[in-house]
């Protein structure tokens, strides 16, 4: 097991609990909005744990981790594209990777939620929480999108 897997794991099962209990987060102002009841009726209860509430989901579980397709990685409560599949790359952590957003996609917040300073990121267009960013990604941008797949949705390239 590498380092970044072992420390993915610890900080998962140490804030998994609290992850699955987490507030609704503060509303962020987006062009798409619905009703809290609106989005429980569009989601399943783990996308609207993540996407409402800032939850995350367990580390390799993930559909997408294997998906190599050419397409879009789009927000599963609003269809707006966020990451190409050429961006897509394995960080290894048991999520979904990418080195880079589509441009104006995505918004992005400092939050202190397991006691570090991150930087989550958002769906520009619902305000939808995805992940976090960090400095330790690839080239050419050497930062790595990790999202959570249960709240992204794969759309093929069309030949």
């Amino acid at each position: 097991m590498n380092r970044r897997l072992f420390l993915a794991n610890m900080i998962f099962t140490s804030f998994a609990a609290s992850a699955c209990q987490a507030k609704p987060q503060k509303e962020i102002d987006a062009p798409f909005k619905l009703s809290d009841a609106e989005w429980k009726a569009r989601l399943t209860p783990l996308q609207y744990n993540i996407l409402r509430h800032e939850g995350t989901e367990a580390p390799f579980t993930s559909k997408l981790l294997d998906e190599h397709g050419k397409g879009i990685f789009a927000c599963v409560g609003c269809d707006n594209p966020l990451f190409t599949s050429n961006t897509k790359f394995d960080s290894g952590t048991g999520w979904p990777s990418f080195y880079d957003e589509i441009k104006g996609a995505l918004g992005k917040k400092s939050d202190m939620l397991i006691g570090e300073l991150r930087t989550a990121y958002y769906c520009a267009n619902c305000g939808g929480h995805h992940g976090h960013v960090f400095p330790d990604g690839p080239e050419p941008t050497g930062l790595r999108y990790c999202s959570n797949g249960a709240v992204l949705k794969f759309i093929p390239q069309k030949v």
